[in-house]
C-alpha cells in the first residue's frame, strides 16, 4: 500500500516539475510559429496587400480611349477634306482657319505667370517691374534715332525705319518669338507674339539674334538693321498685327 502511495507522489512531483519548466520558458511551438514565415494564397494577397494606385493619365483604359478618339478625329477630318460635297464647305473653312491660326504662346505664358507666378529661372533676373511697364500698358517703343522712311500706305502692312548704320533692332514689347527666318518679301524677319494677342514684325534685317519660342523683354536686342544701298545708313521694316489684321504701327508706337 505504501509503495503505491509513493508511486503516486512521485508522479505528482514529476508533473509539478514539468509545469514549472513550462512556465519558465516559452512554448517551443509558439517559437516555431513566430520564426516560420507566413504564406498567403493569391486571393489572400489581394485582400491584405495594399493596391498600387495608377494616375488616371496612365491608366490603360483612358489611354486607349484617347487614342481611339484621336484616330477617329483624324479620319473625320480626312473624310471631310476628301469629300467634294459643297455641304462641308463651311466646316472645311472653319477647320482651315483653326489649324492656320497661331497658338497664343505669349497669352498662355502670361496666364501661367498670373496664376502660378514666374517659373524658376537658372539665372537671376535683374530687370525691375519698371523696366517692363511699357509692355503692360500697351505702348510700343520706337528705337532711338529711328525715323520713318516709308509709311504704312506703301504696302498696307508696315513701315520702313531709317536708322544709324549697324544699329541694333530691339523688341517693342515683351513676348514670345514665333518666327525667325526669311520671308519672301521682307527678307530676314523676326515675329514676336505678345500677351494681348498682337504681333510685332521686324523685317529686312541683316541678322537675327533670337530663335523661335524664345521669350524676349521690351528693349531686348533681337537683331541688327540692314545697310542701305549706298551704305550711309541702316534700315529695317516694322509691322504690327492685331486679330489677323495689319494696322498702322504709328497708332500704337511711342514716338516721343
Amino acid at each position: 500500500m505504501s509503495h503505491r502511495v509513493n508511486k503516486i507522489r512521485k508522479r505528482i512531483e514529476k508533473r509539478r516539475r514539468a509545469n514549472n519548466r513550462a512556465m519558465e520558458k516559452p512554448n517551443e511551438y509558439m517559437l516555431d510559429k513566430l520564426d516560420t514565415p507566413t504564406y498567403y494564397s493569391d486571393d489572400e494577397k489581394n485582400i491584405f496587400e495594399p493596391k498600387t494606385t495608377i494616375h488616371p493619365l496612365w491608366r490603360k483604359e483612358i489611354f486607349m480611349l484617347k487614342l481611339l478618339l484621336s484616330i477617329a478625329l483624324i479620319l473625320v477630318v480626312g473624310i471631310l477634306f476628301q469629300s467634294p460635297s459643297p455641304v462641308f464647305d463651311d466646316t472645311r473653312s472653319i477647320v482651315k482657319k483653326a489649324m492656320g491660326k497661331e497658338f497664343q504662346f505669349a497669352a498662355v505664358a502670361n496666364w501661367y505667370e498670373n496664376q502660378f507666378g514666374k517659373p524658376l529661372s537658372l539665372f537671376p533676373n535683374d530687370k525691375k517691374d519698371s523696366d517692363i511697364q511699357l509692355a503692360k500698358e500697351g505702348d510700343y517703343a520706337l528705337p532711338v534715332g529711328a525715323k520713318i522712311s516709308e509709311g504704312f500706305s506703301h504696302d498696307g502692312r508696315g513701315v520702313m525705319f531709317q536708322t544709324e548704320s549697324a544699329a541694333e533692332v530691339t523688341a517693342a514689347a515683351d513676348g514670345v518669338v514665333i518666327f525667325s527666318g526669311k520671308k519672301e518679301d521682307i527678307g530676314q524677319t523676326v515675329i514676336i507674339q505678345h500677351s494681348d494677342h498682337t504681333e510685332s514684325w521686324y523685317g529686312k534685317m541683316d541678322q537675327a539674334a533670337v530663335k523661335p519660342h524664345e521669350h524676349v523683354k521690351s528693349g531686348q536686342v533681337i537683331g541688327a538693321v540692314s545697310s542701305s544701298e549706298d551704305g550711309n545708313y541702316g534700315e529695317y521694316y516694322f509691322a504690327f498685327k492685331k486679330e489677323d489684321e495689319f494696322i498702322d504701327p504709328i497708332q500704337v508706337m511711342d514716338l516721343d
